[in-house]
């Protein structure tokens, strides 16, 4: 579908069930009601990754499946910004795009952010070939940038309507961004820019459950959301375009795979990146080492603007609605014809489908 199409489906979306808290019937959008965001069937998204990456590894193998993705021309990768206050992370993002051979991607690191983690970047960069070389190396006069002047500027340029950020981490850079000023970038304020540029946010953000078989989410205060909750109820209530939330329970059940992890991405001489920084984490986190299946969370939110063609069967959208987070940081939805934020339906089929995905997409083009 096209994106007039899109901003119909956000803009009169039929209410058809409960929120979260309550019993709820499941209401998916119509049938092949596909959210596609692109101009055309050849058209790459251009996409700004909003990433608390250095804490938990689903944040560097999303970042993975987008170069996978943009090497299929499905994606434009334009920029890079971190919630993480880290320079090691920002540093671990510049090696990773330079691997994949987008070395010219600018990177940010948020100045006002109090969540700073290093699981595994450090360690990743730290790794030395043979010869004493940096295995993952840093591109030559690499320097980063701040991450809420960075989005103003990548905005800025960007044509009208056309950017998709996907954002898998805390709000605390788009809430920022709202409350910029006109500058010598743009003399739009942020939400100006944010209205005028955007076309969609992806969100990995929240919990939410439409039947029995996400009961046990109800109730679940999701990472992304409890980092910074007053930046999250900002983003939901003030951010002036369509927004898709994938919620914990999403990406909890569909899980990476031991097999591919352990032969194909140690294999690849670009996802083996990814591999080692993995055992990284792992062996800060788990006792399983590589046959932890750990949850595809922000992979979800990525795969579904990337992958929005008819037949492929990944997710399915709730009707149009609003997010509300409470002061603890609990998500409910909210149905309303008028909304502007839909959330991903996972069955046990697509489920299937999009764990063979990811086994497919992130290792090798």
């Amino acid at each position: 579908m096209n994106f007039r199409r899109l901003k119909n489906a956000f803009l009169f979306g039929a209410v058809g069930f409960l929120c979260v808290c309550g019993a709820a019937t499941t209401a998916r959008a119509a049938d092949g009601d596909l959210l596609d965001v692109r101009d055309s069937a050849d058209a790459p998204v251009k996409m700004i990754f909003d990433t608390d990456i250095g804490g938990d590894i689903d944040d560097a193998f999303a970042l993975g499946l987008i170069h996978r993705l943009a090497d299929r021309g499905a994606v434009e990768l334009i920029g890079v910004t971190l919630t993480n206050a880290n320079e090691p992370a920002g540093r671990f993002v510049a090696a990773l795009n330079a691997k994949y051979g987008r070395s010219g991607v600018p990177v940010g690191v948020a100045s006002n952010s109090t969540k700073v983690f290093d699981e595994y970047p450090s360690k990743t960069l730290a790794q030395k070939t043979a010869d004493g070389a940096a295995e993952y190396p840093v591109p030559d006069g690499f320097k980063l940038e701040e991450s809420v002047s960075l989005l103003r500027r990548l905005l800025a340029e960007a044509k009208d309507g056309s950017v998709v950020i996907v954002q898998v981490g805390y709000a605390t850079n788009l809430a920022a961004l709202l409350e910029t000023p006109g500058d010598d970038v743009s003399p739009l304020t942020g939400r100006e820019l944010a209205a005028k540029k955007v076309r969609l946010v992806s969100l990995m953000a929240g919990a939410f459950s439409f039947d029995d078989s996400t009961a046990a989410y109800r109730e679940h205060k999701e990472w992304n959301v409890i980092c910074d909750i007053p930046a999250m109820q900002k983003f939901v209530a003030d951010w002036p375009t369509p927004a898709v939330f994938s919620g914990y329970e999403t990406g909890d059940r569909v899980r990476m795979s031991p097999v591919n992890l352990k032969n194909d991405y140690r294999r690849s001489p670009t996802s083996k990146i990814l591999y080692d920084a993995f055992g990284h984490w792992t062996a800060r986190n788990t006792k399983e080492g590589y046959d932890h299946r750990r949850p595809t969370w922000d992979l979800t939110s990525v795969l579904f603007v990337a992958r929005p063609e008819a037949g492929r069967g990944y997710f399915s959208l709730s009707e149009a609605g609003e997010v509300d987070v409470r002061d603890d940081g609990l998500t409910t939805f909210k149905p309303d014809a008028n909304g502007r934020r839909r959330v991903f339906i996972l069955d046990e089929a697509a489920r299937i489908r999009v764990e063979e995905a990811f086994v497919n997409l992130c290792s090798e083009p």
